[in-house]
């Protein structure tokens, strides 16, 4: 009888833990351009191991914003992937990353970043809280339009009318979060 509660018992603390290690690999943050992603790891460090994310990692470097992106935060940056920056008129990404047009970076890079540590549902409340659309003003002071889609998808609108989707959601870093767009987030210069 005794070994029989302590089968009983063992396999209620193997069911127990393996509900647990689900539950934990569950709340794991998405994979991003096929690397994981790490909660431990600040902004720059993981969009470093993103393939999709060359292009961002790059215009941080040009712009002087790696420092800044790697310091305590917390920041909710909107991260256009490759293909988005692509997207641009032919010349654009190549001119931005010139010397001479490190302003012009800046301003964009920062049309993308905001001084806070919003997750998805958080954005999805102040949405609703507004009526169906929430103004954003950026690191770089550009003001965002932050609405949403009947399936909860996230969609952001420029100043210039342009509107990205949220493609991956709530990838938490260690001084904020990260929310995958697909296109450039473009001030109104």
């Amino acid at each position: 009888m005794k070994f029989r509660s302590m089968m009983t018992a063992a396999a209620a603390l193997s069911i127990t833990a393996g509900a647990a290690f689900a539950e934990s690999h569950a709340a794991a943050n998405p994979m991003v351009g096929g690397a994981e992603m790490f909660a431990t790891m600040n902004i720059v460090e993981n969009a470093m191991n993103s393939a999709d994310h060359t292009t961002l990692v790059a215009a941080v470097a040009a712009a002087g914003l790696v420092e800044t992106l790697q310091s305590e935060g917390p920041f909710t940056v909107f991260a256009p992937v490759n293909d988005a920056f692509a997207a641009l008129p032919e010349g654009t990404v190549e001119s931005l990353l010139m010397p001479e047009n490190k302003d012009t970076l800046v301003k964009i890079l920062t049309c993308h970043v905001v001084a806070t540590n919003a997750m998805a549902d958080a954005i999805r409340g102040m949405v609703d809280a507004d009526g169906g659309s929430h103004d954003v003003t950026t690191v770089g002071g550009c003001i965002l339009k932050v609405s949403y889609a009947a399936d909860g998808s996230i969609m952001i609108e420029d100043e210039t009318g342009g509107v990205a989707n949220v493609t991956i959601a709530d990838v938490m870093q260690s001084n904020g979060v990260i929310h995958v767009i697909d296109r450039v987030l473009l001030p109104a210069i």
